[in-house]
């Protein structure tokens, strides 16, 4: 049975920069695409960004672009969201997801197993 575990979420002036981690165990980490998704109150659920098996492939929503940054330490079984010049618009809950692939992609479908979701609070 995969498990994810977000940690690193918290309230942020705008501006600030916080870092999530996502610990995950169960299946072969290293085998599979992770991606971060996002979900505000009232709305669907959003990518965020998803990177490949072997960390050389990276893919960011166009809202998130040049200020996130996905990594992962598959040493470890972690990936990380570097989360920089925080908005208020960015305030969701984000959740980590494990792909049913290597290579990823920002459909939500797409996943299989996800985390129970860490709060980000960007205040203005």
């Amino acid at each position: 049975q995969v498990q994810l575990v977000e940690s690193g979420g918290g309230l942020v002036q705008a501006g600030g920069s916080l870092r999530l981690s996502c610990a995950a165990s169960g299946r072969t980490f290293s085998s599979y695409a992770m991606g971060w998704f996002r979900q505000a109150p009232g709305k669907e659920r959003d990518f965020v960004a998803v990177i490949s098996r072997n960390g050389v492939s990276t893919y960011y929503a166009d809202s998130v672009k040049g200020r996130f940054s996905i990594s992962r330490d598959n040493a470890k079984n972690m990936v990380y969201l570097q989360m920089n010049s925080l908005k208020p618009e960015d305030t969701a809950v984000y959740y980590c997801a494990q792909s049913r692939s290597s290579w990823g992609d920002p459909e939500v479908k797409s996943y299989d197993y996800w985390g129970q979701g860490t709060q980000v609070t960007g205040s203005s």
